[in-house]
């Protein structure tokens, strides 16, 4: 582990805001011992932020730019792909920032602990189990096993295998399932949201059965329905609610995050600005279906390129981050039912963005579809990447090495 970042952040809490939650408290530190039941409101907030703000921005959409469907304007897909897994430029400030933000969900699970008696230290500690899953899913769905830390050390830990890391995510997302309620807002983590993650991480480790029924679930809760994407993604500045997401990262605003997701795609020209570092390859907005309703929220042609169009504040501001919505769970029930039972969500998922149904005959070409599928509703939300490993289809369709079916874990460590 890094000692530098150990030392900082396994002794405090950077109190920082997110989702407004600190506009009332000053910006201090606090040792974890030192912190008194009135102190959790911003210990909580801390956590939120610290999660949201330390992987960095290119985090969100890693798996796009890996995935093939994201490149630089200077480069193909295909060079970006092997510029990233080779050479793992960008892969130690991932590294770096999913630790540094488990280090304090474990400084805020402590703490929680330390007040069993307290509601908003059970809600805390409920939404610090969730976090804990959540960073261990990005880490493990990019590096395999990897050190595991579940309460902060100054040791130097051993990487686990692959097998513990599962087992360590699947366990967490569980208590977070038992411990938590509902929320205030989808920026907030609720029990739906910890059931959201569930069935995705169930989806990724084969529980098949668990995986359709929390997505089933959700479905029919009738607490979320499909919505239009002009309604979830074009968002700035009004952040109008939408019936579809479950959980999102707010990004409040520029000057309490620094996730922009927007400013890394558009151009200079655009209304909003932006630094036009990335685009979209003309092959991927050519393979849309001609009368699929996502794609101009998707993907839009600005200044000489085609954009990810998902995040419109650009440079102006920040956009929400989707970590998980009801299509999803149409995706996961679907896929986890598998040929021919999952054709129907699949279908009413298609009918919703204004395509008609699938034709499929076997399980293989139904798994391709739903692959197709998610490639589409789920563009720029970080998923095409691990969806092609873990289903075997990475090497074939992105031209990889077997090698590179993992992230390359930073030469420092």
């Amino acid at each position: 582990m890094k000692k530098n970042i150990l030392l900082i952040l396994s002794l405090i809490f950077i109190l920082s805001s997110c989702a407004g939650m600190l506009d009332q408290y000053s910006h201090t530190a606090i040792p974890p011992d030192a912190v008194v039941e009135s102190d959790l409101p911003s210990v909580r907030a801390g956590m939120y932020n610290r999660v949201q703000e330390a992987p960095g921005t290119l985090t969100y959409v890693n798996f796009d730019f890996v995935g093939g469907d994201i490149n630089q304007k200077e480069y193909t897909p295909k060079q970006l792909i092997d510029a990233e897994l080779k050479s793992g430029s960008t892969m130690s400030g991932e590294w770096n920032g999913f630790y540094s933000a488990l280090y304090q969900v474990n400084n805020t699970m402590y703490v929680a602990k330390r007040f069993p008696d307290s509601p908003i230290a059970k809600v805390t500690l409920g939404e610090a189990y969730y976090f804990r899953a959540w960073i261990y899913l990005n880490l493990t769905t990019r590096f395999g096993g990897i050190p595991i830390l579940k309460e902060n050390t100054q040791e130097i830990v051993p990487r686990a295998t692959e097998e513990e890391c599962w087992e360590l995510i699947y366990e967490d997302i569980t208590e977070a399932v038992n411990m938590l309620g509902t929320s205030s807002s989808y920026y907030y983590v609720s029990q739906d949201a910890a059931k959201a993650l569930k069935a995705r991480i169930c989806l990724y480790m084969g529980k098949k059965d668990e995986a359709k029924n929390l997505a089933e679930e959700l479905i029919n809760s009738g607490r979320y329905r499909l919505d239009t994407f002009e309604n979830i993604f074009n968002t700035y500045p009004s952040r109008k609610n939408n019936s579809e997401t479950i959980f999102a990262f707010l990004c409040q605003d520029s000057a309490q995050s620094s996730i922009r997701i927007g400013n890394e795609f558009y151009s200079y020209d655009y209304e909003h600005k932006g630094k036009g570092t990335y685009s979209v390859p003309k092959s991927f907005f050519d393979a849309w279906e001609a009368n699929d309703n996502r794609k101009a929220r998707s993907v839009i042609f600005e200044g000489g390129y085609y954009r990810l169009n998902k995040y419109p504040a650009g440079q102006g501001g920040t956009d929400p981050v989707n970590v998980s919505r009801i299509a999803e769970m149409y995706l996961i029930s679907a896929e986890a039912q598998g040929y021919p039972n999952g054709v129907a969500r699949l279908n009413e998922l298609r009918d919703a963005r204004g395509l008609g149904g699938v034709s499929v005959t076997n399980e293989g070409n139904f798994l391709d579809a739903v692959l197709s599928e998610r490639r589409f509703e789920l563009f720029g939300e970080n998923h095409r990447y691990y969806d092609l490993v873990r289903t075997g289809k990475a090497i074939e369709t992105l031209g990889i090495k077997e090698f590179q079916l993992l992230f390359p874990i930073p030469d420092t460590e």
